[in-house]
């Protein structure tokens, strides 16, 4: 297995942000080594309690609206029990359970199975803490 840690600065608001291109360049330069087809499995994971990984499209608006959605399920506002930080930041606890921690996409040929319009993509609600680490790994099959 392959791993590294990719540093994301995510800002001081909730954000969606797009890895795919980290993700191809990484499964690019491990996928195929060692006299391997190129297929495996590209495993995306988000060390923090607040932060998920979500595949989705990105662009035309799916971005903002699971954020918004995500407003609407978790509002930022004084009614969680997790309380230390930013008003609102217990829904940055909850959220992981919603949007996991990780995803895991096929790699045929050395290149990522997604669709056309898939992204591999960082969710971040906390704004307390601007900067994620996200750990791609690699494994050939």
């Amino acid at each position: 297995m392959r791993s590294e840690i990719v540093r994301v600065h995510t800002g001081g608001r909730p954000v969606v942000h797009d890895l795919t291109q980290e993700c191809r360049a990484f499964v690019a330069s491990y996928a195929g080594q060692d006299g391997a087809d190129g297929d495996g499995l590209l495993h995306v994971f988000v060390p923090h309690a607040t932060a998920g990984i979500a595949i989705l499209e990105t662009g035309a608006g799916s971005d903002d609206d699971l954020l918004a959605a995500l407003d609407d399920l978790l509002p930022a506002d004084d009614r969680w029990r997790h309380r230390h930080g930013s008003p609102g930041h217990g829904r940055s606890h909850v959220m992981p359970a919603l949007v996991p921690p990780y995803a895991t996409v096929p790699v045929v040929g050395g290149r990522l199975a997604l669709d056309t319009w898939q992204s591999v993509c960082l969710v971040d609600l906390n704004v307390d803490n601007a900067d994620r680490d996200v750990r791609l790994s690699f494994l050939g099959g």
